[in-house]
């Protein structure tokens, strides 16, 4: 099993990004987007369920960030809008499988976003 993100970089302040997860070996029942700031714990972005779709957000990206998959190419996607000095951090992706929970479940090796003020 193999999660491979990508997408990251440096943009300024407003500035638009999109991440992708492409993911190979099995499916799962969520995917979703956690990251981790310099000095600070990982922290869960946003979510979706593989099968139906439904999403989750984290109270400080909602209306700023959308999470999409295509199932077709097993990717997940992170599309941030209005972005601020404060979402600069390592962006990881992670999926569960029935019965798992995030930390058991598995995780790519991190794209990393900037944002300039």
């Amino acid at each position: 099993v193999q999660l491979q993100a990508s997408g990251g970089g440096l943009v300024q302040a407003g500035g638009s990004l999109k991440l992708s997860c492409a993911a190979s070996g099995r499916t799962f029942n969520d995917m979703g987007w956690f990251r981790q700031a310099p000095g600070k714990e990982r922290e869960f972005v946003a979510s979706i369920s593989w099968i139906f779709g439904g999403t989750s957000y984290a109270d400080s990206v909602k209306g700023r960030f959308a999470i999409s998959r295509d199932k077709a190419k097993n990717t997940v996607y992170l599309q941030m809008n209005g972005l601020k000095p404060e979402d600069t951090a390592v962006y990881y992706c992670a999926a569960v499988t029935p019965g798992s929970n995030w930390d058991g479940g598995y995780w790519g090796q991190g794209t990393l976003v900037t944002v300039s003020s």
